[in-house]
């Protein structure tokens, strides 16, 4: 899904900001595993709430010179900014709960379908081929990942209850669903022209303003060691900061449902991360679903197939008066037909007329079926065959040439 006027270079720019973002994000569940004696609710708060306010700071200079276009869309920040304090909460209490990669495929792996929902309804907008396909493989290799690590996780000795596992995988679809409501308004505010440091930094830096509450009342044991301390440090600059700061750039390229299928990258660096740092294992049917991520990841950064340039060609009105006010040539691509001003000439001076596009700026391009221009034809003397001959510039073009030679009919 590419937003209208964004190249597929664009667009390729943002992918690769949301898959390095989503390779930070990987790193949280494995890095709170050295942190044992924090709780969720305080790594949540200090990730991103310092991370938020970090943002927030960083993006003061923007934030006071785009102010009167945030407080114009201020309901979408306030909403983006809840969900930014909802978020963190519930996605590391799922972790804690349901296990983390359990609780990270199922945060990660359902804000996909709640963006398109999201987007559908808010925005209108249609989902492509190629999102749906990308999904399906996204969604299929986290319901394989996710399955694979239920299973190793109730096989092993004091394997949680099933009523915890639920409880956890429920906090995760909040979590999905904040996720993709925070996207969405930082997307939102980015494509109604607030740049994307203002965006970041206000949404985020109003979320960490609210989830400071909840670090000063559970945040204690972030302070009891020094491996706390450089656990909560770095998941407030690393992922939360880097890695945001990454996405809203992202965001400014590519629409909210893409990022989140793209940051399916997350659970499969989670799980390869939990194998490798933690030392867990990881069984077939995981490595299966990481494989399909892969695919997803795939299909959604492949470039889109473009069509071959067409020649560019020259109009020239050949009028047998060169350089006695004759036109100038003006090369235009096939396929359009640019605002062309013509002079006709016959021998002596007759008099001028033109070929005008109506309520179209001079110099820019009008498709082949444009949905308001118009061809004007100004009744001025004129030799029609000479007029005619210059019309040739595309399909459009000829269209008016053969009517000028009485070769259409006249309705």
């Amino acid at each position: 899904m590419r937003p209208a006027g964004h190249t597929a270079g664009s667009v390729g720019v943002g992918s690769r900001c949301v898959l390095v973002a989503s390779v930070l994000w990987g790193t949280t569940g494995t890095a709170a595993t050295f942190a044992p004696t924090v709780g969720p609710l305080a790594i949540g708060a200090v990730a991103m709430g310092l991370g938020g306010l970090l943002q927030a700071l960083i993006a003061a200079p923007r934030i006071a010179r785009e102010a009167p276009g945030l407080r114009a869309q201020r309901g979408v920040v306030l909403l983006g900014a809840v969900a930014v304090a909802v978020y963190p909460l519930v996605f590391y209490s799922s972790m804690h709960l349901a296990g983390v990669a359990a609780g990270t495929v199922v945060s990660i792996g359902s804000a996909p379908l709640a963006s398109a929902v999201i987007e559908r309804v808010a925005d209108g907008r249609r989902l492509t081929r190629r999102w749906m396909l990308g999904a399906a493989l996204g969604l299929s290799g986290t319901v394989l990942l996710c399955v694979a690590e239920a299973a190793k996780a109730h096989s092993a000795p004091g394997a949680g209850s099933v009523r915890t596992t639920v409880l956890g995988v429920g906090l995760g679809l909040v979590a999905g669903f904040t996720y993709a409501l925070y996207s969405w308004a930082a997307h939102r505010l980015i494509s109604r022209g607030v740049s994307a440091g203002a965006t970041m930094g206000s949404v985020f830096g109003l979320g960490g303003v609210l989830l400071v509450p909840v670090l000063l009342a559970t945040g204690a044991p972030l302070l009891s060691s020094w491996p706390n301390a450089a656990v909560g440090a770095y998941l407030a600059l690393v992922p939360m900061f880097i890695g945001y700061v990454l996405f809203g750039r992202g965001l400014a390229h590519v629409p909210a449902s893409t990022a989140t299928t793209l940051s399916l990258l997350e659970p499969a660096v989670a799980a390869v991360l939990a194998v490798l740092v933690v030392g867990e294992r990881l069984p077939l049917l995981g490595w299966v679903g990481i494989a399909l991520i892969a695919g997803c990841l795939a299909v959604l950064t492949m470039p889109p197939r473009t069509a071959p340039q067409p020649r560019a060609i020259t109009t020239r009105l050949n009028t047998g008066a060169e350089g006695q006010g004759a036109s100038q040539p003006r090369r235009t691509p096939a396929g359009h037909v640019l605002a062309l001003e013509v002079v006709a000439r016959r021998g002596a001076e007759l008099g001028g007329s033109g070929v005008q596009i109506a309520r179209v700026p001079q110099g820019h391009g009008v498709e082949d079926e444009p949905q308001t221009g118009q061809l004007v034809l100004l009744p001025l003397p004129v030799c029609l065959p000479d007029l005619a001959a210059a019309a040739v510039a595309d399909r459009a073009g000829q269209a008016v040439a053969g009517f000028l030679d009485g070769a259409l009919p006249v309705h």
